[in-house]
């Protein structure tokens, strides 16, 4: 990581912890309270491997994503919302979801939240 003295932090993904997720997946938390002193946001990187269903999960806060690479479903306890590379998707706070690779390849979603970490969370 290295701060320059014009307020520009960069934070090699290398350098950030994995988060294990089922089925060989995994997310890392780039920018963060910890890795950015004073950051209102926060800034994630996730590798969904094809098959993947994650359990559902509900936020205190917006998330936003942007699909990289892969093909995929966005399940939500009232319907399910398809996605591929090149879509920006938005959750609203509170609502139930799960991410699935309905794919052959890895889904690589950059994911975001007005929080400075990965925010309170219910799991189901």
């Amino acid at each position: 990581m290295s701060t320059s003295d014009f307020g520009v932090t960069v934070v090699p993904l290398d350098q950030v912890n994995e988060i294990p997720l089922p089925n060989g997946s995994w997310s890392k938390m780039a920018l963060t309270g910890d890795s950015v002193s004073g950051i209102v946001s926060s800034l994630g990187y996730s590798v969904f491997t094809p098959g993947t269903e994650l359990a559902m999960v509900s936020h205190e806060v917006e998330e936003v994503a942007f699909v990289v690479t892969g093909t995929g479903e966005l399940r939500t306890e009232q319907e399910t919302a398809p996605f591929k590379a090149g879509d920006a998707i938005h959750i609203a706070p509170r609502v139930w979801h799960a991410v699935v690779n309905t794919g052959d390849e890895d889904v690589i979603m950059v994911f975001g939240f007005p929080y400075p970490a990965y925010p309170p969370t219910e799991r189901k």
